[in-house]
């Protein structure tokens, strides 16, 4: 971001001597000195009158500098081109004139006619030249006038929700976010008021995202900018964002369920954080051993609940007496739902009374090894000694 301050004030610079020094050319050099129509000033005043004549092309020729900036290589040289053989065209068609007697064409008529034509052509030849230039196939010059901006940047929109969340962070510092991460001024701002919020739990919120930005600008690996891009006539930031996103053609990452049906309606791209998180989430399979803490009652008779760390619903059936204490379960099904996943098993030590696991025999489809198995027995024994104590 320092980098792109210093080269905005630099060419800001850059331009502000352009003018000053067109201007003091027209000073010195009065062009509209000889002029009839300036016949009632004084040589002073022809002296300004030159310099705000300076002062007005410099600024014709900054304007233009600063769309040309914007527009691809193609449709400049597409306008280069068709301005080129307008102004050609005009060339010969004003000989055509120009060798006509005067009794059938005066002078004046003459001039004005070239002139126009000569505008008339270069102009129409500049606009459809440019419209045009897109067809143009810069391979054939060897790469010579190869165009950057045709190469499609890889920009990521981040969203105020999946900053808040922080597992970007986590993501983005393992190298798997490539990219640009772009960050919009009105995020920031949005970030702001919710740090800002009378509202504890939102206050929280909001200083929690700016401390996921600091972490993210930490990050010397981490390419991220900062852009002061904004619609004022769209006043939700979901739609911004959307608008932002379709103008970079750039990905929006979210974990809003809301902004992600919107923006794929609107055809801009989305990265759910959450989608990512189910897809990571670790197998569980019918047989395997876990060691959960039994946090409540479940719904149904003497049933425990307990959660993983990725917020995964453990039930385990007959473990309401083991409430606030940590058990060893058998999983017997899992259950994936739109919600998310759902774990259901029952105590280990039940099933190792029932006899479905011994030394010498094991399930077909139980596919843990020796060394787990051993592991698990490990883990059962310290299980009831802590429950003993």
């Amino acid at each position: 971001m320092l980098k792109s301050t210093a080269m905005k004030l630099d060419i800001l610079i850059i331009r502000i001597v352009f003018v000053l020094l067109l201007a003091m050319l027209g000073f010195l050099l009065v062009p509209l000195g000889e002029t009839s129509y300036l016949s009632g000033f004084s040589p002073e005043m022809r002296r300004f009158s030159s310099a705000l004549l300076g002062v007005v092309i410099a600024l014709g020729i900054v304007g233009f500098e600063m769309r040309a900036r914007v527009v691809t290589l193609k449709t400049l040289i597409g306008a280069a081109i068709g301005s080129i053989l307008g102004i050609v065209g005009a060339f010969l068609i004003g000989v055509l004139i120009s060798i006509q007697k005067e009794a059938a064409v005066s002078a004046g008529m003459q001039t004005f006619l070239t002139i126009s034509l000569a505008f008339f052509m270069g102009y129409i030849g500049l606009m459809v030249g440019a419209a045009k230039g897109e067809f143009i196939d810069l391979s054939v010059l060897g790469g010579i006038f190869s165009d950057k901006n045709s190469i499609k940047r890889d920009y990521k929109v981040l969203d105020t929700s999946v900053i808040i969340d922080g597992r970007i962070a986590d993501v983005a510092e393992t190298g798997f976010l490539g990219g640009t991460l772009i960050i919009p001024q009105f995020i920031l701002t949005e970030l702001q008021q919710v740090a800002d919020s009378p509202d504890s739990s939102k206050r929280q919120r909001g200083r929690r995202g700016l401390d996921m930005l600091q972490r993210l600008r930490n990050n010397s690996k981490i390419d991220i900018q900062i852009i002061e891009t904004d619609y004022p006539a769209v006043k939700e930031v979901d739609l911004k964002l959307i608008e932002l996103g379709k103008e970079l053609e750039a990905v929006i990452i979210t974990n809003d369920f809301n902004l992600n049906k919107v923006s794929q309606l609107r055809g801009v791209q989305v990265l759910n954080v959450n989608e990512l998180a189910n897809a990571l989430k670790p197998v569980v399979l019918p047989g395997e051993a876990m060691r959960v803490f039994v946090l409540k009652e479940g719904k149904e008779y003497n049933q425990g609940v307990a959660y993983l760390d990725d917020g995964t619903m453990v039930v385990i059936d007959n473990a309401r007496r083991l409430i606030g204490k940590t058990a060893d379960i058998a999983v017997t099904s899992v259950l994936q739902t739109t919600a998310g996943k759902m774990i259901f098993g029952r105590l280990w030590e039940e099933r190792m009374e029932n006899g479905e696991t011994t030394e010498s025999q094991f399930n077909i489809h139980d596919s843990r090894s020796t060394a787990f198995r051993k592991g698990t027995r490990d883990l059962r024994q310290n299980t009831i000694i802590e429950e003993m104590e």
